[in-house]
């Protein structure tokens, strides 16, 4: 049976261990979307897991999400992450860039006047957070078939530019009720087109997405993370036919190219709808599964152990904040620190870069 600090083989990475840095949101850049200085010292601080996935990154200013959120758009925005990866890999690390798209979980005034964009013009009864205050998010407007391709343009550029960055690859953000989540669940897509109705019609745009990446940088560098039945921001997926039929469906339709990897979110990881999903992802030879506990939980060493029985690997959020040398911590069960989590979203160094490594009391 495998455990944490054995190394792993995916896509064209072979990973020291199988503890991976989770997608966290930290709000740390400014309007411009650059990554700054914080962002090579927080990443490669961090280098010692076996792979980090950056937070959400935007493919275009006109689907930014949140207020501090990075972007890999301009020729600056690219310079800036190609510091990032550098750091990592000089430290020793590995680092994959999530790519998101917000679509109805945003305001215009985050879009440079942008109206958010969503399958379907229904608001998701949640609030998001811009520059200046908290805002209801507002009703978005359905976007028209022949805008699709742009929506997956948007994500084949990421895609390269990422690459061209220097990052050893892309996670495509399908899940915690983003644009592409909003696709694949029936609460939020109530489109008539060939993208609406039927489990194949709703996740034919992820299936797009995915293989547009693919084509473009490799599918050994492409990773998909999805949640289902996660229903936080406004999706509700309730149909546990449904659910199997689509993610399955997407699995099944992907299965071809061989994805470095399937990242799980889901409150039972270890349970029926998770290791089906997860066998079908599998199926390939090829495709690793890394796991995670529900939105907002705190993976403790022991839980981790346990999800690396029925994954690949483990992802790891709040604790990797806190500390940044968890891997020793957890292989020479040292004590951990707890993240303060009323700086996670503050900008700054504090609570960001300037939690401690363990040192050895005299």
């Amino acid at each position: 049976m495998a455990t944490l600090f054995e190394p792993l083989d995916l896509g064209r990475l072979t990973l020291p261990n199988r503890m991976t840095m989770a997608a966290l949101t930290r709000s740390r850049a400014g309007r411009d979307g650059i990554p700054t200085q914080l962002h090579e010292t927080y990443y490669s601080q961090r280098a010692s897991l076996g792979l980090i996935v950056t937070e959400g990154v935007f493919p275009a200013v006109r689907c930014r999400t949140f207020p501090g959120q990075a972007g890999i758009e301009t020729p600056e925005q690219i310079a800036g992450w190609r510091r990032v990866a550098d750091s990592v890999h000089e430290a020793g690390g590995r680092i994959f860039m999530q790519v998101m798209n917000g679509g109805r979980l945003s305001h215009a005034s985050l879009q440079d006047g942008a109206e958010p964009v969503a399958p379907s013009a229904l608001a998701s009864g949640t609030a998001v957070r811009d520059f200046e205050s908290r805002k209801e998010c507002p009703v978005p407007r359905a976007l028209d078939s022949s805008e699709l391709p742009g929506i997956v343009e948007q994500f084949r550029h990421a895609a390269r530019n990422a690459s061209d960055a220097g990052l050893d690859g892309v996670e495509i953000h399908g899940a915690n009720g983003y644009l592409l989540h909003q696709f694949l669940s029936p609460n939020s897509n109530h489109r008539e087109d060939a993208y609406g109705g039927s489990p194949e019609n709703r996740y034919r745009l992820v299936e797009e997405i995915v293989r547009a990446a693919a084509k473009e940088i490799g599918a050994d560098r492409v990773a998909l993370r999805l949640s289902p039945q996660n229903n936080i921001q406004g999706i509700e997926e309730l149909d546990a036919d449904d659910v199997l039929a689509t993610y399955g469906g997407l699995l099944d339709a992907t299965a071809d190219l061989g994805l470095a990897y399937v990242s799980f979110l889901h409150a039972d990881p270890t349970g029926e709808l998770i290791s089906e999903l997860s066998s079908r992802a599998r199926a390939n030879g090829r495709t690793r599964i890394i796991l995670n506990s529900g939105f907002g939980h705190v993976t403790q060493h022991a839980e981790a152990e346990t999800l690396v029985q029925h994954g690949d690997a483990v992802a790891v959020g709040r604790l990797v904040i806190s500390n940044p040398d968890l891997v020793r911590r957890w292989e020479e069960q040292l004590p951990v620190a707890a993240p303060d989590e009323s700086t996670f979203y503050t900008g700054g160094e504090r609570g960001y870069t300037d939690y401690p490594f363990y040192t050895v009391s005299s």
